[in-house]
């Protein structure tokens, strides 16, 4: 029996002899070199590290060095200088899951075409690593990540999971051609519906703060968005800023507040802006509103050809159209006041009041063309229901008829000016008044025209 006992004895310290080997020849380069050919031949990634290091002051842990992995035939998916496995007890029923993964100091790739992780944990960390988004439908680059996903659970075309809790911050993100600073994210994902609890990042010497949602269908509901003293230069035109908002299936806007902001592009530019938005809905090109309101204001804004010193625009939305309950602004040189209403059925804008006072205004060479082409499907009808001018002077440089008024005053009521999208006097009264008139350099004085 002794014999026995000794035999046993001896073979278990054989045993341990080879178990602690295989431990510390696995912490060695070679060991690595080894793990790594292993992983690479006999499944579909490609895995290299320098060095396995495990240590008994952190027995839960394992830690990898200079790891780089992927799927075999495609760029690597994780760059990192040290990947820490936290490890648990439930590797004895499920070896691929563990308890905590830490990137460190690396950058991760992820698109839709991403393969998955063939692992997952209870907890992501990321601490100092670097975020790409090559071919995905959200352009993302982001740098000094740090945060957490909790639970990880990758799937193919989606590296975070279907669902999970999110906690980032990036020292500088660019987000389809976007750059901000020191952005904040927190939310989660439930498959297809994104969760966006708090976002804040510093952008164009600026900084915004939000509130929004992602639906399964691709809408999105912004609850709160800030904006202030935000400084951003454009490349695009108006209309192409603005186009990303046609390429979702709506935008719900709850509250939008702009302030102090200045924005430009290569023809148009608005500075000093203060916005307030509820309660809007855009839709491809069309809106719907319950009880919507706008309220803006600006030093500067810039269309084209158009310019307006300190507008003022107070309107409200509803299913029936847009109350227009104030628009004032300095125009050239004079100024221009009015309130009304946008009607959605018949597409009329009917203006109740309107004033036009000193305006010094020179026609652009094209007025004829401009005045003949037909108007936006949106604007059927023109409607001015009371009409007062006072003070202005008109010019005309057509060469070949050229003509100003003076000091042009008038009045009128119901005037339609516009009929089928078509610009005209179409029906109506006015009566107009100037000190003086030239027309093809022949002067005209005091002159009324009903």
């Amino acid at each position: 029996m002794k014999l026995i006992g000794r035999l046993l004895l001896y073979v278990l310290i054989a045993c341990l002899v080879v178990i602690f080997g295989f431990y510390f020849l696995l912490q060695t380069r070679w060991g690595a070199d080894h793990v790594s050919n292993w992983v690479s031949e006999n499944s579909g990634y490609h895995l290299t590290f320098d060095v396995m290091d495990h240590r008994f002051s952190a027995p839960s842990h394992l830690l990898l060095e200079n790891v780089t992995f992927g799927r075999d035939g495609q760029p690597a998916t994780l760059v990192a200088k040290t990947v820490d496995i936290g490890l648990s007890i439930r590797q004895l029923t499920a070896p691929l899951h563990v308890d905590t993964i830490l990137l460190q100091d690396g950058t991760l790739n992820i698109s839709v075409q991403t393969a998955p992780f063939p692992f997952e944990a209870d907890r992501l960390q990321l601490r100092n690593m670097a975020l790409n988004s090559p071919g995905s439908e959200w352009r993302l680059s982001a740098q000094r990540v740090n945060g957490g996903v909790m639970p990880w659970r990758p799937e193919a075309g989606r590296v975070l999971g279907n669902k999970a809790q999110i906690q980032l911050s990036a020292g500088s993100l660019t987000l389809n051609d976007v750059p901000a600073t020191n952005v904040l994210i927190e939310g989660s994902i439930d498959h297809n519906q994104v969760m966006l609890n708090t976002v804040g990042a510093d952008m164009a010497r600026g900084a915004l703060t939000g509130v929004a949602r992602r639906n399964a269908d691709g809408s999105w509901v912004v609850e709160n968005l800030r904006l202030n003293d935000i400084r951003l230069q454009s490349d695009k035109s108006l209309s192409e800023f603005f186009a990303p908002l046609t390429t979702v299936p709506s935008l719900q806007i709850g509250r939008l507040e702009v302030t102090d902001s200045s924005l430009q592009g290569p023809d148009w530019a608005v500075t000093d802006l203060d916005l307030s938005l509820r309660n809007l809905t855009l839709r491809k090109e069309d809106w719907q509103s319950q009880e919507g309101k706008l309220s803006m204001n600006a030093s500067e804004f810039i269309y084209g050809s158009l310019h307006l010193l300190d507008p003022i625009l107070n309107a409200e939305f509803s299913p029936q159209g847009v109350a227009l309950r104030q628009f004032t602004t300095r125009w050239e040189g004079g100024m221009v006041r009015t309130s009304g209403a946008w009607l959605r059925e018949g597409k009329a804008l009917i203006l109740d009041d309107t004033a036009i006072a000193g305006l010094e205004y020179t026609l652009p060479e094209n007025w004829k063309q401009l005045w003949m082409k037909p108007l936006p499907d949106w604007l059927n009808s023109l409607t001015l229901k009371k009409f007062s001018a006072s003070r202005n002077l008109v010019i005309d440089i057509d060469p070949a008829f050229p003509w100003q008024i003076t000091a042009l005053d008038g009045y009128g009521a119901n005037l339609e000016l516009v009929q089928h999208h078509q610009w005209g006097v179409w029906s109506g009264n006015a009566t107009l008044n100037a000190a003086a008139a030239t027309f093809n350099r022949v002067d005209v004085r005091a002159r009324r025209c009903r």
